[in-house]
């Protein structure tokens, strides 16, 4: 790392002119183009409107009802139903896709080869194929390739990634996440590739390591559809197991993460109004009993109880800190935290879990 230079001091304009002769050449403004107005598309548009440094120029939807919503909000912003447009419009330095997955390869490719940077809703691609082109396509060109992992801009997904790293939770023994509703019904990708992408993102952000192997079971419940209930668990090494339960089908609506280490143990509920973030000082301690018919000793559990407390995390919109930091890496032409390889090794697990679900539940190495 290297050597801080210290705190910056900024000269004030007629200052900077005055001692370089010339002006100071303000930082170019990023415009922003985003196409698919429908579910996401809309929250994309708000955080890049409000984002210093950006500027919305235009909206491509195919419905030319959403596009007459895009003007009746925002009556500066361009619309078109045709791609082409925005990728052809010189004042659109990047493009947001929120589109379907099957779509997002084939318009993110586009985009690049036209010369703009692109963010990608979750996931990246259809397969890890598409995924690894978008990535070697970015690096030729030198464009930012970011994907829309947005949990790993959530305050607290971040406070737990600081307290696994601080080597506070101690060595990690599992990662276990429900993430259940009543829909939405997904037409061409199954609830692992909706929902699974979700948990996965914080688990690839928090862990920071690569599993060994996944395995996956599941089932369609609707005539024609994709499998709408799903398990996957994720083998690494040194023991560690993560397991993430998703469903299209539940009563009621569960956004809960639990990681235990041999230290403490972490509880994130999303949906908590305030303390989404848990930790509890407990866990087992292991010793040695009296002599027994097996040996000499004989390992015993004990059981340590100690208290709960719940971290103070920022309550920033997430997507909004997203929207930021896509912009501060095309300025600063650095990696994003979620950049196209962080979303080739998500691709990477799905595809896998859905190799493992077509095998009936067999692990699948990576």
């Amino acid at each position: 790392m290297a050597a801080s230079l210290g705190p910056v001091t900024r000269l004030a304009p007629a200052t900077y002119e005055r001692v370089y002769g010339a002006p100071v050449q303000p930082e170019r403004v990023v415009g922003i183009g985003v196409v698919g107005y429908g579910y996401w598309g809309p929250n994309l548009v708000r955080n890049f409107t409000l984002t210093p440094g950006a500027r919305m120029v235009a909206v491509s939807d195919l419905s030319h009802n959403r596009l007459v919503d895009v003007q009746a909000h925002y009556p500066s912003i361009k619309t078109t139903p045709c791609y082409e447009d925005m990728l052809l419009d010189p004042e659109i330095d990047a493009v947001a896709i929120a589109t379907p997955v099957s779509s997002h390869f084939r318009l993110a490719m586009q985009a690049m080869e036209a010369g703009k940077h692109v963010l990608v809703e979750k996931p990246l691609a259809l397969n890890s194929a598409q995924a690894a082109l978008l990535v070697e396509e970015a690096e030729r060109r030198g464009l930012t390739l970011m994907v829309d992992h947005t949990f790993v801009y959530h305050g607290a997904v971040r406070k737990i990634r600081d307290l696994v790293k601080s080597g506070q939770i101690g060595r990690l023994h599992y990662f276990d996440s429900t993430r259940v509703n009543l829909g939405l019904f997904q037409r061409d990708v199954d609830v692992l590739w909706d929902l699974a992408v979700h948990d996965l993102s914080i688990m690839d952000y928090v862990i920071g390591e690569t599993p060994h192997a996944v395995a996956a079971t599941g089932a369609a419940h609707v005539p024609g559809q994709p499998v709408n209930i799903a398990y996957l668990t994720c083998f690494f090494a040194d023991s560690l197991i993560a397991h993430i339960n998703v469903n299209w089908l539940a009563p009621v609506k569960v956004r809960r993460t639990l990681i235990g280490g041999d230290r403490q143990m972490i509880v994130y509920d999303d949906l908590e109004p305030s303390e989404k973030v848990k930790v509890y000082d407990r866990g087992i301690t292991l010793g040695d009993g009296p002599a027994g018919p097996d040996g000499p000793y004989e390992m015993f559990v004990g059981y340590r109880t100690g208290d709960m407390w719940a971290p103070k995390v920022s309550s920033t919109e997430a997507l909004s800190l997203e929207a930021a930091h896509f912009v501060e890496c095309i300025r600063e032409r650095k990696a994003p935290l979620t950049d196209g390889k962080a979303g080739l090794r998500i691709v990477r697990i799905l595809e896998a879990a859905t190799q493992s679900l077509k095998q009936g539940g067999c692990p699948v190495d990576l």
